[in-house]
């Protein structure tokens, strides 16, 4: 079998598995739930450690190009044999050649410190130092070089020879997931600790620095809306962005609107700040970007128990994220059946070492009782999922009991 044999294969059984009953049921049911119409809590299981499965060395491309292609279409192989709500869809999305500042996209380096060999965590490396440093930073404005751009879509059409379709991601650096949320980039290049002194020794510095980042972000909005580069590939809200307010994820050519996509953010760096000191320094700034947006999800491993009151001042907050950090309770009070509730149990005691079927179903049973007494709309994210100690069947029985616990009660 040749390289691009071995893709189209693959790609047929994904092709096959998208357009499936199965997935027609699941995107009925995202849609429902999204809307805020009580089903069956779906279960989607958002991180998988696949490169320490015994699949994930059944790579037989030789190309580097093909051999990353074939990997991504083993770990959906993978979803397929999961009972978690999960969908898959039938296009393949590929990022355009966006003009990004080769030095970070704010004109400085933005990223962890090296990682030790056999350890995961890195510390934060400042690249702002000094106040002065402010001004080193410079970003792009929207550009898309279309040449590249085609040349790297007619490679895919052709490898995938019309199995999958081909969507294009045109928005620009700072439209992305992780890049306009401020939070993120500001730590890797402020520094986590920094930015909480900062928050007490140059309270208007800081303040200046977030807003400035603020209005950047909303300027390549700006442009990627004026030069029609948005695309229903574009919605990110960490779950599954089916609902009946907007259209539904597609490869579909045709340019949309913010207001036709979701929008997500979170503030992970700012979980030690106060409810008060959060929504100063960071929410206040993040709140116009995100009232963008047709809908908007918030949240991801923070604990936002004491902050939802801030949080809900959104006009189009639609999701709200229950980190294993968080009282759930607490958090369920807060949100009722107002807002759906995305519970994100613990991925070390979920199925990181071993599944305990037992702790499983009593979790679960726990979780239930609360979310039900608050009458709320929820679902279930497994994420962060670093390690199941090489058990490529650890998430499938983990996933396999929850399942049992939610039909048995919503049956």
């Amino acid at each position: 079998m040749t390289d691009i044999e071995r893709i189209r294969e693959l790609a047929r059984e994904i092709r096959e598995f998208a357009l499936s009953p199965e997935m027609e049921r699941r995107r009925k049911l995202w849609t429902d739930h999204n809307s805020l119409h009580f089903t069956r809590p779906p279960i989607y299981i958002r991180s998988i450690p696949f490169k320490e499965f015994p699949q994930a060395k059944e790579l037989i491309c030789q190309d580097p190009k093909l051999r990353k292609l074939e990997y991504d279409f083993l770990l959906k192989r993978y979803y397929m044999q999961l009972r978690d709500d999960t969908i898959t869809e039938p296009f393949l999305t590929v990022r355009a050649s966006v003009d990004i500042n080769p030095k970070g996209i704010y004109g400085v380096p933005a990223a962890l410190g090296e990682k030790l060999p056999g350890v995961m965590a890195a510390a934060y490396k400042p690249t702002i130092v000094e106040e002065e440093d402010v001004k080193k930073l410079h970003v792009h404005p929207y550009t898309v070089n279309e040449e590249k751009t085609a040349h790297s879509v007619a490679w895919y059409q052709e490898v995938l020879d019309g199995i999958l379709d081909v969507a294009v991601d045109r928005q620009a650096p700072l439209c992305g997931m992780w890049q306009n949320d401020i939070s993120t980039l500001l730590a890797k290049m402020r520094g986590l600790e920094e930015i909480m002194w900062d928050s007490y020794d140059r309270p208007e510095w800081l303040a200046d620095l977030v807003a400035w980042m603020r209005d950047r972000i909303l300027e390549h909005i700006d442009q990627t809306e004026a030069k029609g580069g948005f695309r229903l590939c574009n919605h990110q809200n960490q779950a599954m962005p089916y609902c009946r307010e907007l259209e539904s994820p597609c490869a579909s050519d045709k340019p949309v609107s913010t207001k036709q996509l979701w929008g997500y953010m979170a503030a992970q760096e700012f979980t030690t700040f106060g409810p008060d000191m959060f929504d100063e320094f960071m929410f206040s700034y993040q709140q116009p970007i995100l009232e963008r947006y047709g809908l908007v999800a918030y949240g991801c491993c923070e604990d936002l128990t004491k902050k939802i009151p801030i949080i809900k001042r959104l006009k189009n907050l639609r999701r709200i994220a229950v980190s294993p950090f968080a009282d759930a309770g607490k958090c369920a009070e807060q949100i009722g059946r107002d807002y759906v509730l995305s519970w994100r149990p613990n991925p070390s005691t979920a199925c990181s070492r071993g599944v305990d079927e037992a702790f499983v179903r009593s979790e679960m049973r726990r979780v239930i009782d609360i979310f039900d007494e608050n009458h709320c709309v929820w679902d279930i994210t497994l994420k962060d999922l670093e390690t199941t100690g090489g058990d490529p069947t650890a998430i499938v029985r983990w996933t396999a009991i929850v399942r049992d616990e939610l039909e048995k009660h919503y049956s």
